[in-house]
């Protein structure tokens, strides 16, 4: 008798583990990530930055043979990040700047993350390619590179000069009233074309030398941007947008931000406008590629047509011709050193999961022939002409990038004998690609990660995305954030969670309407649905327990975890909310003078409404807060004060607070750390039983 109640009763109380565990978060957290991956002017060269574990290093290769030479000996995981990888015009040197955080705000601040007592220092390194010696050249950032291998930098607003040979002390190149922020060489090197911001208008200038005054290109009280000078430097085109502030428009009603294309004469200094974007909101500017690769033509991104596209506008006829037709984005878009072949990534191919991957494109200027270099299961990205061959990251669900090299019709895979031999490459699934309707109809996609086998009845995770312009996809992310996460949530499907990453609205890959629309964020939070649906459609899986549902998320992620803690605690029992926003009214200033915008009440109102501090009453699920204090994208304040808000109503939680380091754990043991944090959080309340027991 009491064998035959023993028996149901582990099974209840293994429900949850039916299979070993066979590697560990920091197992997984052992991927290899490239960035930076750029190519020389001249030669077969191609350089790039290799993080491993924390060790971030640059690296180095030629062709035939592209062995890879590591020129840097940066051995410590110290959180200093290597950025603006790049190769002088003669291919001799190779540039970048070690320390700060270049993809949040204050990108130039020194960086802490092992909290030492002098702080680190954001700096400028040059590397003899004949010599392989590397050093610093001097502390600042944003440098540039002439054709004469002149060396600039911006400090303060102002541009500064630096030399290579060290035979000069850095000095500032000219004196100029304003803020410096883009800075274009002419071909021959001996003109020099800036923006420099006044406030409410923006000039675009060019700077010759000492004797000469500095010659303004049709100034006007509008706001110039991305100047680019033709091959022969007698012309330079730019983007044109409106200047000052405006009236006070309502605010909850989406606007078209209208651009155009202007080109001008650089010895007269006159403009002419070539190409108006379309008065749509799809028409609506965006910081996007723009190049003069030939005298005829220049070849820009848009999404005026409802995608992100290149398009060449004729210099001659002022007509505009679609480069890269069809319903895919394109992004990662470079120029070769010649001017004659495009070669970007974009997230289009043979089969329907392809939506969600990205393949390299290339496309001939000349010809207008657009090429598909790369197809399959894989991940393809950031790619680069290395002469006449094709250099790029390639990653599959399962390996993470490498740089790989593309020869005709042959592909070579560098550095894969550098991963870890712990590294659980054939451990880790494939995930699916999975697909459903939010309340409103929209599709919404997403990938779904489950090992095979396990319980009958397994626990469900929700994973959401940051950007919150960002995708996922079908294999290791191209950016270092979501490598992270991807690596998360193996490591949770590997414990016995089916995993749910959902692409919502607000993220790119689908469209405008899908990656722009109305109501978004803390004008309603309408993305808000795809979540609740997406946890919904989890809980209705089979092999899905549905009282065993937790939602994790960072950054805006963060903030769409605690909304869904906040809102619907009965479908998302527990969650993780790392380094999120929560409180939205302050997005809207006090106006200033008399005009106010005719619905600033109810804007406000609204952003309130968004935000999940106003929805704190019906909080019941338990929650883990971790945030970094050295957060450059999201306030550490943000969960401070919803700490306080937890306190004064006496609700429980757990927090994990990270001093130091910024919101893209800049040191990999942290970024690991945050992995078993989350990991651990969610088995505890998913998995195991009030004793502990699981």
């Amino acid at each position: 008798m009491k064998t035959r109640l023993l028996f149901p009763l582990l099974l209840l109380l293994f429900s949850y583990s039916a299979f070993p565990q066979s590697f560990t978060m920091e197992q997984v957290g052992k991927f290899s990530f490239p960035s930076e991956l750029t190519s020389s002017p001249v030669g077969e060269k191609i350089a790039w930055a290799m993080n491993e574990q924390g060790k971030r290093n640059v690296y180095f290769a030629e062709g035939p043979d592209f062995s890879p030479v590591k020129l840097t000996q940066f051995n410590e995981d110290d959180g200093q990040e290597i950025s603006s990888l790049r190769f002088s015009a003669d291919g001799h040197w190779l540039l970048f700047v070690r320390g700060g955080d270049h993809g949040g705000g204050n990108a130039s601040s020194t960086v802490n993350a092992l909290n030492m007592p002098t702080l680190p220092k954001v700096e400028i390194w040059k590397i003899n390619l004949s010599t392989q010696k590397a050093e610093a050249v001097v502390e600042g950032d944003d440098f540039f590179i002439g054709p004469q291998n002149q060396l600039l930098f911006l400090k303060s607003g102002q541009v500064w000069k630096a030399d290579l040979m060290d035979s000069e002390k850095p000095a500032q190149l000219f004196q100029v009233k304003g803020y410096v922020n883009a800075l274009e060489f002419s071909p021959d090197g001996k003109k020099l074309a800036f923006t420099v911001s006044r406030g409410g208008h923006q000039l675009l200038g060019i700077y010759e030398n000492q004797e000469t005054p500095i010659h303004w290109i049709a100034p006007s009280f509008h706001r110039y941007s991305q100047p680019k000078w033709s091959p022969d430097g007698s012309q330079i085109a730019f983007i044109k947008t409106l200047g000052g502030s405006g009236a006070a428009f309502p605010l909850l009603e989406p606007r078209h931000v209208p651009w155009e294309i202007w080109v001008a004469d650089v010895k007269a200094g006159e403009g002419k406008m070539l190409w108006k974007a379309p008065e749509t909101l799809r028409g609506s500017y965006r910081y996007g590629f723009f190049a003069f690769p030939n005298a005829k033509e220049l070849v820009f991104e848009s999404y005026h047509e409802g995608w992100q596209h290149l398009f060449a506008l004729d210099l001659a006829s002022k007509n505009i011709q679609p480069l890269t037709p069809g319903e895919y984005m394109v992004e990662q878009i470079k120029l070769n050193a010649a001017g004659d072949v495009l070669v970007f990534s974009a997230n289009t191919g043979s089969a329907k999961e392809d939506l969600d991957r990205r393949h390299v494109g290339s496309l001939d200027l000349k010809s207008k022939k657009l090429t598909w270099e790369t197809s399959g299961e894989g991940i393809e990205a950031y790619p680069v002409k290395a002469g006449e061959k094709l250099a790029f990251l390639s990653a599959t669900p399962q390996r993470s990038h490498l740089v790989t090299i593309k020869s005709g019709n042959e592909t070579k895979l560098l550095q894969e004998s550098s991963i870890p031999d712990d590294f659980p490459q054939s451990q880790l699934v494939k995930p699916k690609q999975i697909s459903f309707k939010a309340p409103d109809g929209t599709t919404v996609y997403g990938q779904l990660f489950e090992k095979e086998g396990g319980a009958a009845k397994k626990p469900g995770v929700v994973f959401i995305h940051g950007g919150p312009q960002r995708q996922m996809l079908l294999g290791w992310s191209y950016m270092d954030y979501y490598s992270n996460t991807y690596a998360y949530n193996q490591y949770l499907a590997e414990l016995g969670f089916v995993v749910l990453s959902v692409n919502y609205r607000l993220g790119i890959g689908y469209g405008y309407e899908f990656h722009r629309p109305a109501y978004g964020y803390y004008q309603g939070a309408v993305e808000y649905q795809d979540i609740k649906a997406g946890g919904e459609f989890l809980a209705a899986l089979t092999q899905v327990d549905a009282d065993k549902i937790g939602v994790y998320g960072g950054s805006y992620g963060g903030y769409l975890t605690a909304l869904a803690l906040a809102r619907d605690s009965d479908l998302f029992k527990v969650g993780v909310d790392i380094h999120g926003v929560h409180d939205l009214d302050g997005r809207y200033d006090l106006p200033e003078g008399y005009e106010v915008a005719p619905d600033y009440e109810k804007a406000k109102e609204v952003a309130w409404k968004s935000s999940p501090i106003a929805d704190l009453a019906t909080w019941k699920s338990p929650v883990l807060f971790i945030h970094s204090d050295d957060d450059r994208n999201v306030e550490v304040s943000q969960t401070t004060d919803l700490i306080r808000r937890f306190e004064e109503l006496e609700k429980p939680y757990e927090a994990v607070l990270i001093p130091g380091d910024t919101h893209h754990w800049m040191k990999w043991e942290n970024m690991v750390r945050v992995g078993n944090l989350t990991a651990d959080f969610l088995k505890k309340h998913l998995m195991e039983k009030k004793d502990g027991r699981p």
